[in-house]
C-alpha cells in the first residue's frame, strides 16, 4: 500500500515538473521569464523549455494592438464653457520587459495620461475651437501621451474624441446663434441682390434716355434739314411769282393768293375735334385765283415749248 502510494506521488510530482518545463506562448503575446524573481529573459510565440523551481513565468503580455475606451469627464474650456468628452485610444506594446516592469497597472496609467492631456487641450480654446477643431486635439493629445508612454515600452498609434458635449441651455443659445448669423447672410445677400437689381435698371434708363436722346437729335436734325429744304422750295417758288409780277403777269399774284387761302382753309379743317367747318368766302374770288393759276401753267408750258424750239433751230442755222 505504501509503495503505491509512493509510486503515485512521484507520477503527480512527475507530471507537475512536466507542465512546468514545457511552456507554449501563444501567438500574439510574450511571456516573461524570472529566475528566483529576477527577470532574465522575454519568451516569444512557440515552444520552450524551463528547469521548474529555478526558472518561472513572471509576466503574460498582448503584444496586440489593444483599445481603451476613455469614460465621459468633465473639461472647462478657456471661455469657461463645460463640456463632457469622452476617447477612445489605440496602443501596441513593443517592449514586454518595459510594459511588465517599468509601470505598474499599464492601462490605468496611460486612461490617466490621455485624459489630463484633453483636460490640457480642450482648456486652451475656446468652445467654438474645440468643436470645430476636434483633429487638432486629437494630434495635441496623440503627441503628447506617445512622448509619455515611449518609456514604458508602448506605442500610441490613434487618440480619438469620440464626443464633445456642451450643455443643452448652451447647445440652445448657439442654435439661436447660429440661426441669427443665417438669417444676417440672408438679409446681406437679399439686400445685394436688390442694389444689384437697381443698378442694372439705372444701367438700362441710362442707355434708354441715351438712346431716346440719340433719337430726338436725329429726328430734330431730320426735321431741321426737311423745313431746310421746304423752306428752299418755298423762296424758289416766292421768286418765281416774284419774277412773274415783274414781268408784268398778274396771274402770279392770283396763283401766290390761292395757295395761301388753301393751306390756311386745310389747316382749319384739319384741326383736332373739328367737325364743322362754317366760313363766309366769295367763289368767284377762288375761281377767278384757280383761272390765274391755269393761265401761267399755260404760259409755263408756253415759254418751256419756245425754248425747246430755239434750241433745236440753232445748230441747224449754224450748219
Amino acid at each position: 500500500m505504501s509503495v503505491s502510494l509512493l509510486a503515485m506521488v512521484l507520477l503527480v510530482a512527475g507530471v507537475i515538473t512536466l507542465f512546468k518545463t514545457v511552456r507554449m506562448v501563444p501567438q500574439g503575446w510574450e511571456w516573461t521569464v524570472e529566475r528566483f524573481g529576477r527577470y532574465t529573459e522575454t519568451l516569444s510565440p512557440g515552444l520552450h523549455f524551463l528547469i521548474p523551481i529555478v526558472y518561472g513565468i513572471g509576466r503574460k503580455v498582448n503584444m496586440m494592438e489593444q483599445v481603451l475606451e476613455v469614460p465621459s469627464q468633465d473639461v472647462i474650456t478657456k471661455d469657461n464653457a463645460v463640456v463632457k468628452v469622452d476617447g477612445i485610444v489605440f496602443f501596441q506594446v513593443l517592449d514586454a520587459a518595459k510594459a511588465a516592469y517599468e509601470v505598474a497597472t499599464l492601462e490605468i496609467a496611460i486612461l490617466n495620461l490621455v485624459m489630463t492631456n484633453i483636460r490640457t487641450a480642450i482648456g486652451s480654446m475656446d468652445l467654438d475651437e474645440s468643436l470645430s477643431k476636434r483633429d487638432e486635439i486629437n494630434a495635441k493629445v496623440l503627441v503628447a501621451v506617445d512622448q509619455a508612454t515611449h518609456p514604458w515600452g508602448i506605442k500610441v498609434n490613434r487618440i480619438e474624441l469620440k464626443d464633445i458635449a456642451p450643455p443643452r441651455d448652451l447647445v440652445e443659445a448657439m442654435a439661436r446663434q447660429m440661426k441669427a448669423e443665417r438669417e444676417k447672410r440672408a438679409n446681406i445677400l437679399e439686400a445685394e441682390g436688390f442694389r444689384q437689381a437697381a443698378i442694372l435698371k439705372a444701367e438700362g434708363e441710362k442707355q434708354s434716355t441715351i438712346l431716346e436722346a440719340e433719337g430726338d437729335k436725329e429726328a430734330a436734325f431730320r426735321q431741321a434739314e426737311a423745313r431746310e429744304r421746304l423752306a428752299e422750295a418755298e423762296a424758289k417758288a416766292t421768286q418765281f411769282v416774284s419774277d412773274a409780277i415783274a414781268g408784268g403777269n398778274v396771274q402770279a399774284i392770283n396763283y401766290f393768293v390761292a395757295q395761301k387761302y388753301i393751306e390756311a382753309f386745310k389747316a382749319l379743317a384739319e384741326a383736332p375735334n373739328q367737325k364743322f367747318v362754317m366760313m363766309p368766302m366769295e367763289s368767284a374770288g377762288v375761281i377767278g385765283s384757280l383761272g390765274g393759276i391755269a393761265e401761267l401753267a399755260k404760259e409755263s408750258l408756253l415759254q418751256q415749248s419756245g425754248r425747246a424750239a430755239g434750241t433745236a433751230a440753232a445748230p441747224r442755222a449754224g450748219g
